[in-house]
């Protein structure tokens, strides 16, 4: 099911591309209950969306009614380009795909000036090849982090010691050249910091882990500035 905002935007592009849209369709096209679309045609109203029409009967949106358009000044716009080239370079091969759809998204509602100037800006990320390995393994530990699953990692330290680790991946930092990912070690039972090039084979296993307050993403960032500062 999609997040509300989304839906509640949805209804209005439908509603913008017909003259008269009953609740039933909506609710088909969105995949809810029809009580769940008079909620959102009623807040909608309320918020200001000339919405037209009652159940039963269907709706439609007033003549001249459209949606702000998006505002990025021509420097926002350029920054957005650089970061999205920065991280289809050095991302998973998954989010740089999404990436690229999304670019082309917000290249194509930008004015003719703020898109050529975004298009042009010469900030580059040239992908040379040499984090391949690194951007497979992005994925998979992405989607683990999402699910929250544990990780059964091969690394190579930088003694050169191989050993075997289950991990709870927390999140994924970029130092440069090499993506570390931050997790709670079930062998050390702390945090440790893995770089992706060390990385000889990372495994999903079946198990889920939830974080707690001591095990966890912000636990870890404050350790870190703590740290920093003594």
């Amino acid at each position: 099911m999609t997040r509300r905002a989304d839906r509640l935007f949805q209804i209005v592009q439908i509603l913008r591309g017909r003259r008269l849209t009953t609740a039933a369709l909506l609710a088909e096209r969105l995949g809810v209950s029809e009580r769940t679309v008079y909620r959102d045609i009623r807040d909608l109203s309320i918020s200001g969306v000339p919405v037209e029409g009652e159940a039963g009967s269907g709706y439609r949106l007033l003549d001249g009614y459209d949606l702000p358009p998006l505002m990025l000044t021509a420097r926002e716009s350029e920054a957005l380009m650089v970061a999205i080239r920065l991280l289809k370079t050095w991302g998973g091969e998954s989010l740089s795909a999404s990436l690229e759809s999304a670019q082309e998204k917000v290249l194509a509602i930008l004015p003719a000036d703020s898109r050529r100037k975004a298009e042009q800006a010469r900030v580059f990320a040239p992908d040379m090849g040499i984090q391949q390995h690194s951007r497979r393994d992005f994925d998979l530990i992405h989607h683990a982090i999402s699910a929250q699953q544990v990780l059964s990692i091969h690394y190579r330290d930088e003694t050169g010691q191989l050993t075997w680790r289950d991990v709870q991946p927390l999140g994924l930092f970029f130092w440069g050249e090499h993506w570390l990912l931050a997790a709670w070690c079930e062998r050390r039972e702390d945090y440790r910091c893995f770089r992706l090039d060390r990385c000889l084979n990372i495994v999903p296993t079946s198990r889920r882990f939830s974080e707690t307050a001591d095990r966890s993403l912000s636990d870890f960032l404050r350790k870190v500035r703590r740290e920093e500062r003594q």
